[in-house]
């Protein structure tokens, strides 16, 4: 019979005639047989099983050979004895090597046809020590999964005892090392496929026998977790994640995170492999561990692993989001990575260039499961992006592809950003492990965020782009080293700038240039304050130093009038005189102040002009603090508007408002020592002495009463960049500096009340001079509060091809035709200035700093700030006095000196302070984990607010920076 089937299944006859003869064959399996021709038959199937040529061949061995092992099983029970199988195992069958697939499905079906026998037995045993053999031998995922259908059908061949416990970990060790090298997804599912049946081999042992569970997930740390550069543990690792019971995270995370003998950089390796399995498509439970290893390494205090891990992976976790399959457990971890990562902007700003082609992209595709994907997505990015507030250069695209989704409400926010937080939100984390950086693209190297240091990071770059500090003091030593016998044969162009030098000097305060400091030579101007007693008449003044003028916002009702009439009609005011519209404190009493009675200055700022004089006549009167004096106060009419129609203040209006006069009243009186009690008077402030760079402070933060708290004035202002600072000289009025002068009583107002005021000696008080100022650099904070925010500022370079003083000559010499035309209610001279200069500052650099991140901008942004982020607000400005001696002309030889900023630190020093970084930070986190280990039988445990206390106030840590002082005085912040 064996013949004919040999020669049947070789032949060239139609394959439904083969299909007949072998039916035949079958059948007559049921007759009687010698051992011989049983054994010829079984050696015949056998070889058409393992050997055959095509598919029906071996099919045809199947079928005779289940047919005759069923009808002649002692036989069979014979031929499928110990020493067939293992030579099948170790050697082989002819030309079929002991690693075919071919091999293990001829074993087991022989099984299944013996089960019966009681030989059977004994190839259990036998297999028991074969499979444990074939796993140490790293078998391909075919095979190994085709060894798994074997166990799982025959668990009697697993090995037992300790036997068990090492084939698990083998196993462990052979799914780490599986790989897939095809790119097509026909081969990928069956690569998937495979692995899940190994993966659940391992899950039935661990089920039939639990000491097997802990040994086989510490075989899946150890492989994960390996620092041995010549091996990549496979993804296919994430497969066994589903099975482990998810009561045991807690145990085990914390035996993770708790033993010392687990290095930082194996727990590095670990968990940036558990975060790769994110892309395997089956694996559920996966981002669940992940976040639970994150929240186990904060509870220990192991910042160092999770900041290194975060920068390193968040791109990849957000690239996972593009696949629907692992979408889910990608946007946990994500979350999870992005919140809890506080202390620093750097994670959140590596995925912003992505956000908004993933954005674009499901929102055109209209499916359902994409749009709510995209309300997380949405929600999320609206949390990093209030608590990273400050970078409008990244985040206006963003608000533009997601302004269609819903945003949270700022309680949610700081809900969400308050659970995730890591048990330490020190800031000390960015400044050990910031990574340092060199130039930017702009040529531009920006400052480190060593913890609440973005205030100082803005500011010094503000001052930076804006001042010489340096090279103006090597040019004034290089001047002084002249000696006066060097000029004794000076030609006709030395003597003129001799002479050009010594008028320079009669325009400056007989204060000694050499008596100043540096901050005072750049920063400093006088302030002269005129106090009239309203009963008595007389008056007294006081000349100060400052180096920044502290701006407060003027009433939104003032703003609406844009044309006032002569103050001293007012009935609102005492014996005719002015009374100004401070912003009313909240500890002060109400109705002290007056906001219907505010006046403002217009760009001319003090042109207190008589309204009946003629245009082209500049009218310098002395008494300009009379009460009854009749004057003329206006308001730049080139004040841009709100959308609503509301008035948009300007620095100008603020400064206007800052140097308008002022009764004191009520609780605010002023002791007339003339009167000996307390009087109602009039105040007013002249600037005497400008600076050569003017620094003005906007008073945001204010103190609410009845909630106790400061809160931040969100008001837009508009940010001219030509400022024209009203200065009234005098070369007299030093003497008068820090002291207060008083004088006789005024009976008779008709009077010229300057002669009375004038000592003996003194000249006359000047006409005001619009002094022009270019604006060089704004300091931003952004945040809705004094106690939480972000600092940031532009800058521009200020160097220029164009000679500053020219404009400087224009300003002065349109100084009166500005006091004409605001008259006549035409365009202000000074609007057209600003609006040429503003036209050709358009195209030149201005510069975005922000902490170490430095990139181009335009003055537009610098403008439209505020009604675009709404919370970013200027704080601190910064403008350039323009004259023809400090001005910075293509033929000057400081010109060029600001051209890409200094060179960026040796990569040996760089890399030195990165490793001495981290290993103060490593010190640091030893200590605290010695701590953490004293409590180690306590839980992982979080602070509900998710960052620290101690924060120290105007930071911009977890909660961001707010508050922080002007110039001259911490507490100017509130008033």
């Amino acid at each position: 019979m064996d013949k004919i089937l040999e020669g049947l299944v070789s032949s060239s006859h139609p394959l439904p005639l083969k299909r007949m003869i072998v039916r035949k064959v079958v059948e007559s399996a049921e007759h009687w047989l010698d051992e011989a021709q049983c054994e010829a038959m079984f050696d015949l199937t056998t070889r058409l099983i393992l050997e055959g040529q095509d598919p029906f061949q071996r099919q045809v061995g199947h079928k005779v050979l289940e047919a005759y092992a069923r009808y002649h099983r002692p036989e069979f029970e014979s031929f499928f004895n110990k020493t067939f199988v293992l030579g099948l195992l170790q050697q082989g069958y002819h030309s079929v090597d002991r690693k075919d697939v071919a091999i293990l499905g001829y074993i087991h079906n022989g099984l299944k046809l013996i089960m019966s026998c009681p030989s059977v037995l004994d190839l259990f045993s036998l297999l028991q020590v074969e499979v444990l053999r074939m796993v140490c031998e790293r078998p391909e995922p075919q095979l190994c999964a085709r060894l798994s259908d074997l166990l799982t059908d025959f668990v009697q061949c697993i090995p037992k005892g300790k036997l068990s416990i090492t084939f698990c970990q083998q196993l462990v060790r052979t799914i780490g090392h599986f790989q897939c090298v095809s790119t097509q997804e026909k081969e990928l599912r069956e690569y998937v496929s495979q692995v899940t049946k190994v993966s659940n081999l391992l899950q039935n042992i661990w089920k039939a026998e639990p000491s097997t569970l802990l040994p086989s997930l510490q075989e899946v740390f150890a492989s994960i977790s390996s620092t041995d550069v010549s091996f990549e543990p496979s993804v296919a690792l994430a497969s066994l994640v589903q099975h482990i019971p998810l009561q045991m995270i807690t145990v085990l995370i914390r035996s993770l995170t708790t033993d010392p003998n687990v290095k930082d950089a194996s727990m590095t390796q670990a968990l940036c492999r558990m975060i790769d399995w994110l892309s395997w498509p089956l694996a559920q439970h996966v981002d669940t561990w992940v976040i639970a290893l994150l929240k186990g390494l904060a509870a220990v205090q192991k910042f160092t692993i999770l900041i290194d891990v975060t920068l390193l992976k968040i791109e990849l976790v957000f690239n996972r989001l593009w696949f629907p399959l692992v979408r889910p457990g990608a946007l946990g971890v994500l979350s999870h990575m992005l919140l809890s990562f506080q202390h620093s902007p750097e994670a959140f700003h590596l995925i912003v260039p992505h956000v908004v082609n993933l954005v674009l992209s499901f929102k055109s595709d209209g499916l359902p499961s994409s749009t709510a994907f995209l309300v997380q997505l949405t929600e999320l990015i609206h949390c990093m992006m209030y608590h990273y507030s400050g970078f409008p250069d990244l985040y206006e695209p963003i608000l533009e592809a997601i302004k269609g989704f819903p945003k949270p409400s700022e309680e949610k926010i700081k809900l969400i950003l308050s659970q995730s937080a890591w048990t330490s939100q020190s800031n000390s984390l960015a400044s050990c492990l910031s990574r340092l950086s060199g130039k930017s693209e702009t040529g531009k190297t920006g400052l480190i965020n060593l913890g609440n240091t973005c205030y100082m990071n803005s500011v010094i770059q503000a001052l930076f782009m804006a001042t010489e500090l340096h090279e103006e003091e090597k040019i004034l030593k290089v001047q002084s080293s002249y000696k006066p016998s060097e000029s004794l044969g000076c030609s006709e162009t030395s003597l003129q700038k001799v002479a050009s030098k010594a008028a320079l000097l009669t325009e400056t305060p007989c204060t000694s240039d050499g008596e100043k400091t540096l901050i005072e030579k750049m920063f400093g101007g006088k302030l002269r304050t005129h106090i009239c007693c309203l009963n008595c008449r007389s008056t007294s003044q006081k000349v100060e130093a400052f180096t920044d003028l502290s701006l407060a916002f003027c009433p939104s009702s003032s703003l609406e009038n844009l044309s006032f009439q002569d103050p001293a009609a007012s009935p609102s005011t005492q014996d005719g005189g002015l009374m100004r519209a401070n912003v009313p404190s909240p500890l002060e009493e109400p109705g002290v102040y007056n906001p219907a009675t505010a006046a403002f200055v217009c760009d001319s700022a003090v042109n207190e002009r008589m309204l009946g004089s003629p245009p082209d006549e500049c009218h310098c009167t002395e008494n300009t603090s009379v009460p009854n004096e009749s004057s003329k106060f206006l308001v730049n009419k080139d004040v841009p508007q709100k959308p609503g129609g509301e008035t948009t203040p300007s620095v100008t209006d603020l400064l206007n408002y800052f140097l308008a006069p002022e009764i004191l009243t009520g609780d605010n009186q002023y002791y007339c020592e003339n009167c000996a009690s307390l009087q109602n008077a009039e105040k007013t402030m002249q600037i005497t002495e400008e600076p050569e760079y003017l620094i003005l402070t906007l008073l945001r933060f204010s103190y609410d009463q009845k909630y106790h708290v400061r809160r931040k004035i969100l008001d837009d202002v508009s940010l001219p960049l030509v400022l024209e600072l009203p200065v009234k000289r005098t070369t007299s009025f030093s003497s008068l500096s820090e002291s207060w002068s008083i004088d006789v009583d005024f009976t008779d107002i008709s009077e010229n009340l300057a002669k009375k005021l004038k000592p003996s000696g003194t000249e006359e008080v000047c006409c005001p001079k619009l002094v022009p100022y270019l604006l060089s650099s704004v300091v931003v904070h952004s945040g809705i509060s004094s106690e939480s925010g972000h600092y940031y500022s532009y800058a521009r370079n200020i160097t220029s091809s164009e000679p500053s003083y020219q404009m400087c000559h224009q300003s002065e010499t349109l100084a009166l035709a500005s006091s004409r035309s605001h008259l006549l209610e035409r365009e202000s001279p000074s609007a057209v200035i600003e609006q040429d200069l503003e036209n050709k500052e358009m195209s030149k650099e201005w510069f975005l700093f922000n902490d170490s991140r430095v990139t181009f901008t335009s003055f537009q942004s610098v403008q439209k700030i505020t009604s675009r982020f709404p919370k970013d607000t200027a704080y601190v400005l910064l403008y350039k006095k323009q004259n023809s001696t400090n001005g910075l002309s293509a033929n000057n030889s400081t010109s060029g000196l600001w051209v890409n900023g200094d060179p960026p630190l040796q990569k040996e020093l760089m890399d030195a302070i990165t490793k001495d970084n981290k290993l103060y930070l490593q010190e640091q986190e030893l200590n605290a984990r010695a701590r953490a280990l004293q409590a180690a039988s306590a839980s992982c445990s979080f602070r509900p607010n998710g960052f620290d206390d101690n924060d120290p106030p105007g930071s911009c840590g977890p909660t961001g920076g707010g508050g922080g002082g002007g110039f001259n005085t911490v507490s100017r912040l509130v008033f």
